[in-house]
């Protein structure tokens, strides 16, 4: 059993000793924690906090300890129960709430649920607020609230409808040009949430048909639930026997969206926000975001609109932070997050697939030509394991001065900028590996360089 501590939030499989899984101990403890946090902390006058889940087998049990929690604590619940990720966020905002919880562990397997954590604006913590939260939960320091004070829960299923309805105000998506394309689409929901709003949202977008896989949110995944190729031959094999147009598939929350050509080929998970940051940038133009381990074709694009691209450190709480900093108008990360702040400040499959729907419907071309117009690129994605004794901040140190030459980034890792192709080297906070992501414009090149990396590095430890 695991359970894994970080300013992010607490994740890991059910059951377990008391230190060990995710169990309604740890859950009693964290959520008191996170709930102490934010009494001391939010200016907003209401006393509430937003609940939501994602299907996982174990999201029930889970959410009806953090409802009994958080009510113990003195805060009134919203329970909005099966929602995407997105739709919590955005439900916060919506309800005034001081914050919000999201039972999800986004891509990973269901033997595993996590507590994502969200301050007053329906965002994630930053890494000062996600350590408070830890320490005060190691502490205990926190006081549960007398009889008279107890908090209520209020039921919710309005969001859902309320998600689609924003999405479908955004000044960008055309609906009309949808209906007049009358595509056919496939979608992939992995037997969680998005097989109850995809199907609801594509039909409001005016989408003719819909074909769909493994949409019965029961929580048992049929595949390996991150959306990546390998995990994606069915959805590829539907697209050329249901001759359609476009498919979407996204992970267990909806807060990523890999999308899927008519061929059965991938567009790639990497050029989701690709795609979109060019649509909104030819009616928009302003600045994007992505972070220092997504695709150069982002710069690249945003560089053929005359506008100014900027990198952030690995992790949406740090995109966000970027974004704000320098008014983009559009950001995310290369898993297929898509963060638009006319929508809200968080990753957000729904509002990417009516962008996407929006784009390829003005653009007139099949999902595989529209891919094509797109810079080349291929990501190679290694690490090498290291002995806990080996310094890794003090190797990086190394590898940035063996490369100083070159172009530099050190927000998050070292990042090394080549004319034509970059590397970038993280280590994990978890355990003794240093991540090891390389691009150029073929996959050979790509390995070959985070290979001589692996060597350096090797070379070093020597």
């Amino acid at each position: 059993m695991t359970l894994i501590k970080s300013i992010s939030g607490i994740r890991g499989t059910i059951g377990g000793s008391p230190d060990d899984g995710l169990n309604p101990l740890a859950i009693v403890k964290f959520v008191a924690a996170y709930a102490t946090f934010i009494k001391k902390s939010t200016k907003v006058k209401t006393n509430k906090i937003v609940v939501g889940r994602d299907a996982r087998i174990s999201g029930p049990m889970v959410k009806q300890v953090v409802l009994g929690t958080l009510t113990g604590m003195g805060f009134d619940v919203v329970d909005i129960d099966l929602a995407t990720t997105p739709t919590t966020e955005i439900a916060v905002t919506m309800e005034q709430a001081c914050g919000g919880i999201i039972l999800t562990a986004s891509h990973n397997p269901k033997q595993w649920n996590a507590l994502k954590l969200l301050n007053e604006r329906g965002e994630f913590l930053n890494a000062a607020e996600g350590n408070e939260v830890l320490e005060i939960a190691a502490a205990e320091n926190f006081e549960f609230a007398d009889v008279d004070h107890l908090g209520k829960v209020t039921a919710d299923n309005t969001y859902k409808q309320k998600h689609i309805e924003s999405v479908l105000k955004l000044d960008l998506v055309d609906v009309e040009a949808i209906k007049a394309a009358n595509f056919r689409v496939a979608i992939d929901c992995v037997n969680s949430v998005g097989g109850v709003v995809l199907p609801d949202l594509l039909y409001a977008l005016g989408v003719k048909e819909i074909f769909k896989l493994h949409c019965a949110p029961h929580g048992n995944f049929s595949h390996n639930p991150e959306p990546l190729p390998e995990n994606l031959t069915e959805i590829s094999d539907l697209m050329k026997h249901a001759k359609a147009d476009v498919g979407f598939v996204v992970d267990p929350d909806v807060d990523r969206l890999a999308i899927v050509c008519e061929n059965g080929e991938m567009f790639n998970e990497e050029y989701t926000l690709v795609a979109i940051a060019d649509y909104v940038l030819s009616h928009t133009p302003g600045s994007t975001v992505s972070n220092l381990s997504s695709s150069r074709a982002l710069r690249d694009v945003t560089c053929n609109h005359g506008c100014e691209y900027n990198a952030a450190a690995v992790g949406e709480v740090n995109v966000v932070t970027k974004m704000k900093a320098t008014d983009a108008i559009i950001g995310g990360e290369g898993n297929g997050g898509v963060i638009y702040p006319a929508s809200h400040y968080g990753r957000d499959a729904l509002v990417g697939i009516a962008l996407f729907l929006s784009h390829l419907a003005k653009k007139k071309m099949k999902t595989s030509e529209l891919r094509a117009t797109y810079p080349p690129y291929f990501i190679s994605k290694q690490k090498i394991q290291l002995t806990p004794e080996i310094d890794v901040d003090a190797i990086l140190v190394k590898v940035k001065e063996k490369f100083a030459q070159y172009d530099i980034t050190d927000i998050d890792g070292v990042k090394i900028d080549f004319p034509d192709k970059w590397v970038h080297l993280r280590k994990s906070n978890t355990e003794p590996i240093i991540r090891i992501y390389s691009e150029a414009h073929t996959m050979k090149e790509a390995e070959e360089l985070g290979g001589e990396l692996i060597q350096i590095i090797n070379d070093m430890c020597k």
